[in-house]
């Protein structure tokens, strides 16, 4: 598929995937989803990649909501496949077996905020604003910012967020664990790329079924969580690379992993 309103690239083991539409704030519309669907698609095939990069293009925005033009003319049951569609997609991103890395430049606001929180791991430059203020447009967060923002910052700050249409600066959203760190605009990629170099240094397997434990344990009780964690620890310690990485520790070298 030739990409219009996303870049996506595939170097050593890293993907990024990156919203190409700077002159309206890199806003979500249909064409763009239909891209980023594709994007996700393409990882969901290539074993070999290890981390993923969203970000967007320019300095304003990672994402400054959807796309108003095609929010406007929505009725009822539109509305819910408009939601639903989008819902799948971040959903798709959200399970993918790699960490997902969200570079936050700038604007992630209504959808743009969603994306965030679909991934995994959230780095934001000081200039970024986040916030879910769809009420100021007479409709809720339709891409799971209603479901996802409480599990991450808790029920209380959620709905204040939400119900006020609230948008918070970078050290707020660190302050109440929205974000992971904040760091100047010229170190974000860096900073992200150096971070997504340590996690693909790391033993892939390993990796990928760390990420699956919490995943899937923080949607159960705890002692079902631990019945998943043990059922992975069983798995990995069947791996070469577990026998690898315990060898060369124990030899004083570097391992040398191969995702088996």
């Amino acid at each position: 598929m030739n990409f219009q309103n996303i870049v996506f690239k595939v170097e050593d083991r890293k993907a990024l995937i990156a919203i190409n539409r700077p002159d309206v704030l890199n806003a979500l519309n249909a064409q763009t989803m239909d891209e980023l669907e594709s994007a996700i698609e393409a990882i969901e095939n290539d074993e070999s990649t290890g981390v993923v990069v969203v970000t967007g293009v320019g300095e304003k925005a990672f994402v400054a909501g959807a796309d108003i033009n095609e929010l406007q003319i929505l009725d009822g049951p539109n509305g819910k496949g408009f939601a639903q569609r989008g819902q799948n997609i971040f959903k798709r991103l959200e399970d993918l077996s790699k960490p997902i890395i969200a570079a936050i430049n700038g604007y992630a606001l209504g959808g743009g905020c969603e994306l965030a929180l679909a991934c995994h791991i959230r780095i934001a430059s000081e200039n970024a604003s986040l916030g879910q203020p769809e009420v100021n447009l007479g409709v809720i967060p339709g891409y799971g910012g209603t479901q996802r923002l409480p599990r991450v910052v808790g029920s209380s700050m959620a709905l204040q967020m939400i119900l006020t249409g609230q948008v918070i600066d970078a050290n707020e959203a660190l302050r109440i664990g929205l974000v992971n760190r904040v760091v100047p605009p010229d170190e974000l990629i860096p900073t992200v790329d150096k971070l997504a170099q340590t996690i693909l240094s790391r033993g892939p397997v390993a990796v990928r079924q760390a990420l699956n434990a919490v995943k899937y344990g923080v949607q159960v009780s705890l002692s079902e969580g631990l019945g998943i964690e043990a059922n992975l620890f069983g798995d990995v310690c069947k791996t070469a690379d577990k026998t690898e990485g315990t060898t060369a520790f124990l030899e004083k070298r570097k391992p040398e992993f191969k995702n088996k």
